[in-house]
């Protein structure tokens, strides 16, 4: 039977920060550039929480090239909005130096409700993130997938790291942006879920109970969207230049389709724990590529490099029908050039100085296109 890869959309959303061209700290933008960007990108730009945040995200793409051109379109249209408008802007998972407190709210009827009821979490949740979304032709498809995923969220997630700094300080990390999102509930690497249903049910007894309003406040590292067909993997930093989002989101994409490949045959990856994934996901967030992750088959650490150059193997067979191996082919730049977090560091280490990190952020926002 000939499988069919095209179902496997995508669509990307990236969260920039808007940064003031003199002091480099955060600067909210009053959403004039949200407003400006609506004339032109319609709802592909959008406000969050933080006044000093912009979210864009792509329409849904038929192919890892046509979210490249979406992608691409969308950080140069914010960005000559933006410095238009007299404000500069940049990707990475963490602003170096800026401290949340002094950054503004949006007001919006959701983000009252958020920081009202996560309080300190929330106002200090100032970080920037990636999303992936990969079309699905059934939920329950999507669910098998989702379980099956989790594996390689360690993996992919030590490539994207992109947050060394916070409030000034070099964290010791290679992303310490999800150490402030834990802070929320709902967080983190999922557990499996034997079927759609149990999933649907979970969701439907916290909205019960009133832990929450709708699915949307899960806010796992993946899930099987509560509105669409997709699976959406949320684990990544936004990453500092257009090639690296096009070429993580090229993984989690021919990763779904692996999965989806094998289920053909009735063959299955095997399911580990939350407890045991959340092990390789710390050493991801510490190490980045540099480290080593737990191999649970041979049970023991492997050179995180060596785990990602297997997983290039695992997904081979799928990427020419995806189309995307010319795109994850830049994984292999990644870890010879650094991931964002890594240049960051390499920046400081040059000239102690955390502006000149912030320049150089600033200046690979635009970096490929």
């Amino acid at each position: 039977m000939a499988l069919n890869y095209k179902g496997f959309t995508l669509g990307i959303e990236e969260e920039y920060m808007v940064v003031d061209p003199e002091t480099r700290e955060l600067k909210s933008h009053e959403q004039k550039i949200v407003q400006e960007g609506q004339k032109v990108i319609k709802d592909k730009v959008k406000a969050e929480m933080h006044q000093a945040v912009v979210e864009v995200g792509t329409d849904i793409c038929q192919d890892i090239d046509e979210a490249y051109r979406d992608v691409s379109t969308l950080r140069k249209t914010i960005g000559d909005i933006a410095r238009g408008l007299g404000f500069g802007m940049g990707a990475a998972g963490t602003h170096p130096f800026s401290h949340w407190e002094r950054q503004l709210i949006t007001d919006h009827i959701r983000y009252n409700e958020i920081v009202n009821e996560l309080q300190e979490a929330a106002r200090s949740n100032l970080i920037f993130g990636l999303h992936v979304h990969v079309g699905m032709e059934t939920r329950e498809m999507a669910n098998h997938i989702a379980n099956s995923t989790r594996y390689f969220l360690p993996h992919i997630y030590a490539l994207s790291t992109n947050s060394p700094f916070w409030e000034g300080r070099s964290t010791g990390y290679k992303s310490f942006r999800t150490k402030v999102f834990d802070k929320f509930p709902r967080t983190g690497i999922p557990d499996a879920f034997e079927s759609i249903e149990a999933y649907d049910n979970y969701v439907k007894l916290l909205i019960k109970t009133n832990c929450i309003d709708n699915a949307k406040k899960i806010w796992w590292d993946l899930r099987v969207h509560p509105f669409f067909n997709t699976v959406e993997f949320r684990i990544c930093d936004v990453p500092m230049t257009v090639d690296e989002t096009i070429a993580i989101a090229a993984l989690f994409q021919a990763i779904c389709a692996r999965i989806y490949m094998l289920r053909s045959k009735n063959l299955n990856f095997i399911q580990y724990s939350r407890a045991l994934l959340n092990e390789n996901k710390w050493r991801a967030s510490r190490y980045g590529v540099d480290g080593y992750l737990i191999d649970f088959g041979k049970e023991e650490e492997v050179n995180t490099r060596a785990l990602i150059y297997e997983l290039l193997d695992f997904i081979d067979p799928v990427i020419d029908h995806l189309g995307s191996r010319h795109r994850i082919a830049y994984v292999h730049k990644m870890l010879e050039g650094g991931t964002g977090a890594d240049r960051q560091l390499a920046v400081f280490e040059k000239t102690k100085s955390l502006t000149a990190v912030v320049d150089y952020i600033q200046a690979q926002y635009m970096a490929g296109i």
